[in-house]
């Protein structure tokens, strides 16, 4: 056998898969495990390394190569991460439960966009500058954020005007 039937038998017994499903989220088959957990929205590459750890799969493998029993254990791994240290989770001292948690894909867009709302609802500071789209966390905006119209005159459609007009 040459080297290159060998490599193809491999992936034969292994199935490589080119695109898989964990968390409602598609992650193509090439992609080292971790950097493609840390495409699911609320896990990053270090929530990634101990979820893999946790789950028993080594983190230097391709996502592809996983057979259907240790995707599954990576999904239970996800739903049960909130057992994690306090300090690692998303949401710590969630509003609306008041318990930490880690909240992660459609979900974590939800949150935030209710904690955006409640903050314009109460008219805070932040939510204020959140509806003028400014910058919330105290940047200056004397030379940027600069966006929208400018301010002054454009000479080039003045002179273009003119110029059509002779």
């Amino acid at each position: 056998m040459t080297a290159k039937e060998k490599k193809e038998s491999i992936e034969e017994d292994n199935e490589f898969k080119h695109l898989v499903r964990v968390s409602g989220r598609d992650i193509k088959g090439d992609k080292n495990i971790v950097y493609g957990l840390s495409l699911i929205r609320g896990i990053g590459p270090r929530s990634a390394r101990i979820i893999c750890d946790s789950a028993g799969i080594k983190w230097k493998n391709k996502i592809g190569n996983l057979k259907d029993k240790e995707i599954e254990s990576l999904e239970k791994e996800i739903s049960a991460f909130d057992t994690s240290p306090k300090w690692l989770l998303n949401r710590q001292k969630d509003y609306a439960t008041g318990k930490d948690r880690q909240v992660i894909g459609a979900d974590l867009m939800l949150s935030l966009r209710d904690d955006l709302n409640r903050m314009k609802k109460i008219r805070s500071y932040k939510g204020i500058r959140h509806e003028l789209g400014l910058p919330v966390r105290g940047q200056r905006t004397k030379s940027t954020f600069r966006k929208g119209a400018s301010v002054g005159v454009s000479r080039k459609k003045v002179r273009q005007a003119q110029s059509k007009s002779t």
